[in-house]
């Protein structure tokens, strides 16, 4: 059996395209890596890489997404950063761009955020805590 590598790409919908490419690209960090405007039989669309080979596709449509939460009261779906200190960093972007974000909290294994994107829809931003090598067994 092949070996998964992750997420490939993830689909979002928004009314205001432009508004939430700046929000991703802008407080986030993610690049605008493809656009494509919109064609009597397709939406508008955007792709923006937000990093390790993954993408975020980004439709326009004319129906507002939706804001829930997952049945765990998270997001549903993340976005990863390398280190505790930049998500302490982009925490306060977000804060400092008038944007609503949760507190950081500490997991097992790794710290979580939860964003509300301009459309008002949740986003996990996490970083992986150090992992602990754990002792090794004895024999006797």
């Amino acid at each position: 059996m092949p070996e998964l590598f992750g997420i490939n790409h993830l689909t979002l919908s928004t009314t205001d395209l432009d508004r939430l490419v700046t929000y991703y690209t802008k407080l986030l960090g993610a690049v605008l890596a493809f656009e494509r405007a919109a064609t009597p039989s397709n939406p508008r669309i955007a792709v923006i890489d937000v990093g390790g080979d993954d993408h975020l596709v980004i439709v326009e449509t004319t129906t507002a997404p939706t804001t829930d939460l997952d049945p765990l009261s998270n997001a549903g779906w993340g976005l990863r950063v390398g280190t505790h200190a930049q998500l302490c960093e982009i925490r306060e972007q977000i804060l400092g761009a008038g944007w609503p974000v949760g507190q950081i909290e500490t997991l097992p294994t790794q710290w979580t955020m939860t964003a509300r994107d301009p459309d008002g829809r949740p986003v996990d931003v996490r970083a992986h805590r150090p992992r602990t090598s754990s002792p090794s067994p004895t024999t006797g």
